[in-house]
């Protein structure tokens, strides 16, 4: 499946870096870390399937977010550094599980190697059903979805998501796909228990998120990736990148020198 990305950088500066987001994200939810890294490197930064710009497709696993990856770095020259958060974060875990090759430094922002308890059907389901009759202002479908979303954060990246240039306005995130696939996207690919990326890897999670946190979380990082160094930020939550952007965007750009 061919992604809709955006690249920019240096394209003879080396190894490309490759930016996955999460659920409900865009490739421009990574734009920090593309702006602190694309003075040197080649950054492509995509929207994964059912999200953005790219294509819809009924097949939202984790293995077939990584062959989407995996072509986009096959056209990019065959080896690249991957960057991921959440869901992005898997889909980059399970390429460099199946794909090593493709991969020389992987970093997953705030996510693990295992099936979580939880899911994001409450997001999900505030989108599919916000009334979108009439609206023509990001700030108008905003007051109608804190009825059911009190967080003003929540709301303003969720609403990202809203063509508001469509007649009538409309998601651009396959709704339908992700709420069948949801199992799919809060746990792990059957297959790959005895797999590993023994290649250099960090893991930075979220001081305050319970992610990737120690426990059952880190033992399953450590066990798939035995070069990862696990790194956490103070203060920070799931969304670390925008929590903390420049310290984030700086030590990924460390890491992957």
């Amino acid at each position: 499946m061919k992604l809709n990305s955006i690249v920019s950088g240096d394209e003879n500066g080396g190894v490309p870096v490759l930016l996955a987001h999460g659920l409900f994200g865009s490739a421009r939810n990574l734009g920090g870390l593309a702006r602190r890294m694309s003075g040197e490197r080649k950054v492509i930064a995509v929207d994964m399937r059912n999200h953005g710009d790219s294509p819809h497709d009924p097949d939202h696993s984790y293995p077939a977010l990584a062959d989407d990856l995996a072509e986009v770095i096959t056209a990019n020259g065959g080896v690249a550094d991957v960057v991921g958060h959440s869901m992005g974060g898997k889909a980059a875990m399970t390429l460099s599980l199946t794909r090593p090759e493709l991969v020389r430094k992987l970093v997953a922002m705030d996510i693990a190697p295992f099936a979580y308890g939880h899911d994001q059907q409450e997001s999900l389901d505030a989108m599919r059903d916000l009334d979108l009759d009439g609206i023509d202002r990001r700030s108008e479908a905003d007051r109608r979805m804190a009825a059911v979303i009190s967080d003003p954060g929540v709301r303003a990246f969720l609403l990202q998501n809203l063509d508001l240039k469509a007649d009538p306005p409309q998601w651009k995130p396959n709704l339908d796909v992700l709420a069948a696939e949801m199992d799919k996207l809060v746990g792990w690919p059957d297959g790959l228990q005895k797999a590993a990326f023994d290649g250099p890897a960090l893991f930075l999670a979220g001081g305050a998120s319970h992610y990737a946190a120690e426990g059952a979380a880190a033992d399953a990082i450590r066990a798939y990736f035995p070069q990862a160094e696990l790194q956490y930020i103070a203060g920070c939550g799931h969304w670390l990148h925008a929590e903390k952007p420049k310290l984030v965007a700086d030590t990924v750009a460390d890491f992957l020198g």
